[in-house]
């Protein structure tokens, strides 16, 4: 039976690439922000490009970082990708300006220091992997997945000193520094990499998500 899974429609720029990756991994899927649709599948999928504080007016727009706080409350599986993931944070800094995330685990997203290496870090990357994680069940380690991003949760940031205080699994990637890469965390689960652009990896990945919904 095809789990239902519902991708969250605030105006991202992504969309129909994560609904048709999640087709391919047997999902029955369907984009919208309907409140009824959201709260009542099976899985609901958080995607994100661009700047986190237009991401966040998208999502207030739609009573998305509710609707998210309702799932997570009700032990309803939630996944995050990219600045999707970021949102769940507590706040994202840019350009100076702090803006509140949805708060739905402590950090903040800031602008890597990535030294010499270039930003956005764009490309193919591996990530460590957490011990047990169910996200990269059957893949194998210095697998590379595809990231676009500038900003991320630094592993070695003042408001996050390492990803022990995080909950859950904390799974890490570096480009010029440590930064978090993926976390699972009861029902919420997050990526910063597009699983829905790293090939066979990222298909195994929704897979393993879809495999764990309830």
């Amino acid at each position: 039976m095809s789990r239902r899974v519902v991708v969250l429609d605030y105006g991202s720029g992504n969309l129909r690439s994560a609904e048709r990756a999640l087709e391919r991994a047997g999902a029955a899927v369907s984009v919208t922000a309907d409140a009824a649709a959201v709260l009542s599948c099976d899985g609901l999928v958080v995607p994100g490009v661009g700047a986190f504080a237009a991401c966040m007016a998208g999502l207030h727009a739609v009573g998305g970082p509710e609707l998210i706080s309702k799932r997570v409350s009700a032990g309803l599986p939630v996944l995050g990708i990219c600045v999707g993931m970021q949102v769940l944070f507590s706040a994202g800094v840019e350009h100076g300006e702090k803006t509140p995330g949805c708060g739905v685990w402590p950090g903040v997203v800031e602008r890597l220091d990535a030294g010499s290496l270039p930003l956005p870090h764009m490309g193919w990357n591996t990530v460590s992997f957490a011990p047990g994680s169910a996200l990269f069940a059957g893949i194998a380690e210095r697998t590379r997945f595809y990231f676009l991003h500038s900003y991320a949760v630094r592993a070695a940031s003042d408001c996050l000193p390492g990803p022990d205080c995080l909950p859950g699994k904390v799974s890490l990637a570096w480009h010029g520094e440590e930064f978090v890469a993926a976390v699972e965390d009861g029902v919420v689960s997050a990526t910063q990499f597009h699983p829905e652009k790293s090939g066979d990896a990222g298909a195994v990945v929704l897979s393993n998500w879809l495999r764990s919904l309830q």
